[in-house]
């Protein structure tokens, strides 16, 4: 729980709990507490990225053609919401339908994955002279607050690898990059054929442990010794390179501190809700996520499918499968979650990648690169949920109605959050950029 919110709710939250120490449920007083913490206009925004990387099928998932030869050979699901239907293996979610805006008349001209990747994270293609910042270190740097010891930015084992500027704070520099989490060393292996598909992967913080003989009493002296110095070394100087050298190392030092590493370990969790996210790298980073944004996190990030888990130019169906069963369970347990907390009216969620892939099913039974007319979703604070905006052809081949771009969904999620789209960022060159060029698509902004 945010500790902004807790000086509010504080008397009400003992008296409760002191009436759960007398045998009362917690289910009987956690509603009643998040609707508080909902309600409290103090709260703090939140974002999560969900990353598909290499591209899902949005004819698979979200836009789906039956009756089409293009269909394929997933069924429709009827969800709560009339005439609203996705893939019957996301059926978690579909218990969210209310809650989930999709846009089905997204549209761009990138079908390489480094290019794609580079455009739908920055909201401009990769050419000129100017290193654009991801969209997520950009809204991490305008929600953030300053006084939270936690990163602004966390990032789970992203797949930096297909376009590293694409995923790096560009010319806002070094002290707006995302903290990487990894998964432990066996997170690859349990990807492979031979896997224990039931083994909870662990996250780490790359970089948090102290150094081996090195306690926490000897680690605080020498910060303070290093504080000594450093000020001794600033007095004099006010050179903004120093300054940002200074809060760079700061923040490092922060994150050492007994409660951001508690922050990282999800062995604070029972295994009954570990499992309920799922084992593996995007169930796991879903429930960090959960984590940090009740510790007050403004932006994270968890991608599926390790390198381009989704580029599925061959064996398209049982690969969407799994990967629909991994999004279901993660993704609906992480908005549950956030629901019993009171923290999903104030986080927003997208779940976007670099393009979609064609309705055209190819002689691998796969679908290659298609930019022309894809899918992504929003969900969660800020966003009317219960709609699909836009249209596409009976065959998904082109997009007939509500044509949007990257601009405007990157526009979306900012007006969504309560970021200005239009707000710039100076670049060393004295060159202001705005943090989106789109227009919101009001329809789904609530």
């Amino acid at each position: 729980m945010h500790g902004h919110c807790c000086n509010l709710h504080r008397r009400d939250v003992l008296r409760t709990m002191g009436l759960g120490l007398l045998g009362s449920s917690c289910a009987g007083w956690l509603p009643a507490l998040a609707a508080n913490v909902a309600q409290d206009p103090r709260r703090s925004r939140h974002c999560i990225l969900l990353w598909m990387s290499g591209g899902p099928s949005q004819t698979d998932t979200f836009d789906m053609k039956p009756g089409h030869a293009n269909g394929g050979e997933f069924k429709e699901l009827t969800t709560r919401i009339p005439g609203f239907q996705f893939s019957e293996h996301l059926p978690k979610l579909a218990e969210h339908a209310d809650q989930l805006a999709i846009v089905r008349s997204l549209s761009t001209k990138e079908g390489d994955h480094a290019r794609g990747t580079h455009l739908v994270r920055t909201g401009h293609p990769p050419m000129g002279d100017v290193a654009y910042p991801s969209i997520a270190c950009s809204l991490a740097k305008q929600l953030a607050t300053g006084t939270n010891p936690l990163p602004n930015y966390v990032s789970v084992a992203p797949p930096q690898e297909i376009n590293p500027a694409a995923f790096g704070p560009g010319f806002l520099g070094a002290s707006h990059a995302p903290a990487i989490v990894a998964g432990n060393a066996d997170a690859g292996a349990q990807a492979g054929p031979n896997a224990d598909a039931t083994r909870l992967i662990e996250l780490k913080l790359a970089d948090l442990e102290l150094p081996a003989g090195v306690d926490s009493n000897q680690a605080a002296r020498r910060i303070e010794l290093w504080n000594r110095l450093e000020e001794k070394f600033f007095a004099g100087r006010s050179a903004e390179l120093f300054q940002a050298h200074r809060d760079l190392y700061q923040k490092a030092a922060d994150m050492m501190r007994p409660e951001v590493r508690a922050a990282f370990d999800l062995s604070a969790e029972s295994d009954e809700v570990r499992r309920r996210y799922g084992p593996g790298l995007f169930g796991q980073g879903c429930l960090l996520a959960r984590r940090l944004v009740e510790r007050g996190v403004p932006f994270v990030e968890v991608p599926l499918g390790a390198g381009l888990g989704w580029d599925t130019h061959a064996d398209n169906f049982r690969q969407v499968r799994q990967l629909s069963g991994e999004l279901d369970a993660g993704w609906a347990t992480l908005m549950t979650e956030l629901k019993e907390r009171g923290l999903l009216e104030s986080t927003t969620i997208l779940w976007i990648s670099e393009f979609g892939r064609t309705p055209v099913i190819n002689a691998n039974a796969g679908r290659d690169h298609f930019p022309a007319a894809w899918s992504c979703v929003f969900a969660g604070g800020g966003i009317k949920g219960g709609q699909a905006y836009g249209r596409t052809s009976a065959d998904g081949m082109n997009v007939e109605e509500n044509k949007v771009g990257i601009g405007d969904v990157l526009a979306t999620l900012c007006s969504a959050l309560g970021v200005p789209p239009d707000h710039e960022n100076v670049t060393p060159m004295n060159r202001p950029i705005k943090l989106s060029e789109g227009t919101p698509i009001a329809q789904i902004l609530a």
